[in-house]
């Protein structure tokens, strides 16, 4: 499930594969897709699976630079949520500690949403959402700038994520997940969420500030 508020036509589709042999499983094909958010990737990952499980490849260096992503990861953390609908950010790090991150669930199922800050990009204020689950193993690249959230769509859902920068609490910023400008469509009512990301700011354009 793919889900977006860019409103955009037209959006090419930049969608494409890369492949690679591991010994005794032939190619893994990895699929790269853009989001209509610039500079945004949905990764599903193309799992070789057998008698004993399953082994996909989650991340890769040479495939991230090949599709000119910029992510060098030197962090990563893991969340595990009790309850469904449980939602999380949304959240940021502004200079000089801009992040970027690669998001998966690791079990159970969640809906994973961006949201375009850069007040530069075309698509500024605008959300992208799409489903990641254990099953599915799909993974989503969130540029720096864009704030992150997500919501829990199962009981003991879990999430890992890789960061380009370590948290600098400092430098860390959040969006209120119900702005109403923004206008997320959560796929369900919220259940549990901190009191920090209850009050997180409302969005605002650089316009608004001078009036």
């Amino acid at each position: 499930m793919f889900l977006d508020g860019s409103h955009l036509a037209g959006v090419r589709d930049r969608s494409s594969s890369a492949s690679y042999p591991i010994p005794g499983a032939g190619l893994i094909l990895v699929r790269f897709t853009e989001c209509p958010i610039p500079g945004a990737w949905v990764i599903d990952p193309a799992p070789h699976t057998d008698s004993r499980g399953r082994f996909m490849r989650v991340w890769c260096a040479d495939e991230f630079t090949a599709h000119g992503i910029d992510f060098v990861p030197v962090q990563a953390n893991m969340a595990l949520n009790h309850v469904a609908g449980t939602t999380r950010g949304l959240h940021y790090q502004v200079s000089p500690h801009l992040e970027a991150k690669l998001v998966r669930c690791t079990r159970g199922a969640m809906f994973d949403v961006l949201v375009d800050l850069r007040t530069e990009s075309p698509t500024y204020g605008r959300w992208f959402g799409a489903e990641l689950t254990s099953d599915n193993g799909r993974m989503l690249y969130v540029p720096p700038m864009c704030a992150h959230g997500y919501q829990t769509l199962v009981d003991g859902t879990e999430m890992h994520y890789m960061a380009s920068a370590a948290f600098a609490p400092a430098a860390a910023r959040g969006l209120r997940f119900d702005d109403p400008i923004v206008h997320v469509r959560w796929p369900m009512t919220t259940a549990a969420m901190s009191d920090q990301d209850r009050n997180w700011p409302y969005f605002s354009r650089p316009e608004d500030s001078s009036r």
